[in-house]
């Protein structure tokens, strides 16, 4: 081995040790889709077998050749881990997709693995109706392990980490998640977060069998909509059931997931409402969306789109709510309304979301930081001398975070705009473009144009795919932790 490459692999021997281990994880939870394709006999059960001792057998091999060198994690090693990670394990989701769809390309099928564990819900598969169950459960199951989060899952069951913990837990919910939230033990936040997540799935799907759903359907469309992920087991989407009471609790279970999951333990655990109403986002979260369906739909009758006002609130309170939370499940083709509402659906998809939700975007907590931050600036241009702190519950906003949600906001901007001219210079229409970047950076699904809910993302090139895919990681590690491991600085020891 080069001196050069030893000294690197012993420099990041301990995260590489823990990323061994949660690969071996990942391998395992590929026994669920293994056991539900063996008991229906559907044929896909040799390519999980194949998945999962690829995926399970590097896992332990890494974890094997690093396990002398193991040690506490630090900063360094959590951006490490964590950016690994998540640039890692679709190259091991993809595999049963890959094994059982031999028509389709890596890059495609790393493109729907990454869209699956980062909750994005861009597909680029038709067909979806005649795919074995098992392969529709694999991919919406990714949802809802990625919803949540793989690292916060590694944290909640093997507190064998140590004090990275705490480190990777804020790497991988790198949101403005109130530390007056958290247990003072990050093993016990994590399994009160993962507790939380598995009643909500439980209700979700149950409530799904109760408004008329088959129970695969409902257990599939479960992981989507608790993951808030957007991936369906029909090409349709949800318009394949054409179900008012379904969408009712659909939209109900996306607004649970958007919310703050640690406001939910908090719930839980006390028994009691009062940290919903301590909760800083939730009046602005509703209130967007109860502005949003009115806007929206005021403009929809006034245009002549939609005639029947109750179908035409059904569409937009729909819409308004799954594409506001990322979700990106859909009843209609939305495309064919003017642009300001399509645009619209878009933009809202960018913040809505509440910090420590499942949800994409920049989340609410940093917007109404934005808001009062700039509301602070235009009282300072009248009065100089005024001292006015920007406020949360009462509290002062340091400095600091203000600064961090600046410089947060500033790369999400440029990130936008650096992607979108990237795929313009390949030839892509520049809505397509566009919507595209922007509904994978926020983790939402489907966008305009050539990639909205009529369409998919198959029409792309592999590099507009490639792109898109570092994209959705991109946005799902809030832009900083990806970003961080790819400058030469953070190589240079």
């Amino acid at each position: 081995m080069p001196p050069a490459f030893h000294a690197l692999f012993r420099a990041y021997a301990a995260p590489l040790n823990a990323l061994g281990l949660i690969i071996a994880i990942f391998g395992l939870l590929m026994l669920f889709p293994l056991i539900v394709s063996q008991y229906l006999d559907d044929g896909v059960a040799r390519d999980y077998d194949l998945a999962f001792f690829v995926t399970f057998f590097s896992g332990m091999t890494l974890f094997a050749l690093t396990h002398r060198h193991r040690r506490g994690l630090r900063v360094h090693d959590g951006f490490f881990l964590v950016a690994a990670t998540w640039i890692i394990l679709p190259v091991f989701g993809a595999l049963p997709l890959s094994s059982h769809l031999p028509g389709l390309s890596s890059i495609d099928a790393y493109f729907e693995a990454a869209s699956g564990l980062t909750a994005t819900g861009a597909t680029l598969l038709d067909g979806l109706d005649d795919l074995p169950v098992s392969i529709n459960l694999w991919r919406t199951f990714m949802h809802w392990i990625g919803g949540m989060g793989i690292i916060v899952l590694v944290v909640a069951i093997l507190p064998v980490l140590g004090i990275g913990g705490r480190q990777l837990f804020k790497t991988e919910v790198p949101t403005p998640m109130k530390e007056s939230s958290l247990t003072p033990r990050i093993a016990e936040t994590a399994k009160g977060l993962w507790i939380t997540y598995i009643l909500l799935t439980l209700g979700c799907g149950l409530a799904l069998r109760l408004a008329g759903m088959e129970n695969w359907d409902a257990v599939i469309m479960a992981f989507s909509v608790s993951g808030l992920g957007g991936f369906s087991n029909h090409d349709s989407s949800l318009a394949y059931f054409d179900n008012a009471a379904v969408e009712v609790v659909v939209m109900v279970f996306a607004l649970a997931s958007a919310l703050n999951f640690a406001t939910h333990y908090l719930a839980l655990s006390r028994r009691s409402l009062a940290p919903y109403r301590r909760d800083p986002e939730i009046p602005f979260f509703f209130g967007v969306l109860a502005g949003s369906i009115i806007l929206l739909l005021v403009y929809l009758m006034q245009s002549d789109i939609h005639a029947e006002f109750f179908g035409t609130l059904r569409r937009v309170s729909f819409h308004v709510v799954s594409m506001s939370t990322s979700l990106g499940l859909t009843t209609c083709d939305y495309t064919a309304w003017p642009m300001f509402p399509q645009l619209w659906l878009l933009f809202l998809g960018s913040f809505v979301a509440c910090s420590g939700s499942t949800g994409g975007g920049i989340k609410m907590m940093r917007a109404i930081i934005l808001y009062k931050q700039v509301l602070r600036e235009f009282i300072r241009a009248l009065h100089p001398d005024a001292v006015r702190p920007v406020r949360l519950s009462g509290q002062p906003v340091g400095e600091g975070m203000l600064h961090a949600v600046l410089g947060f906001s500033f790369m999400y901007m440029v990130s936008i705009v650096s992607l979108t001219l990237l795929l313009s210079a390949t030839g892509l229409e520049l809505i397509t473009a566009f919507s595209a970047v922007v509904t994978c950076l926020n983790n939402t699904g489907p966008g305009l144009a050539a990639v909205g809910p009529a369409a998919n993302f198959q029409s792309l090139s592999d590099f507009q795919t490639a792109v898109l895919a570092f994209a959705m990681i991109l946005g799902r590690l809030e832009i900083f932790t990806l970003l961080v491991v790819l400058t030469p600085a953070f190589w240079r020891r």
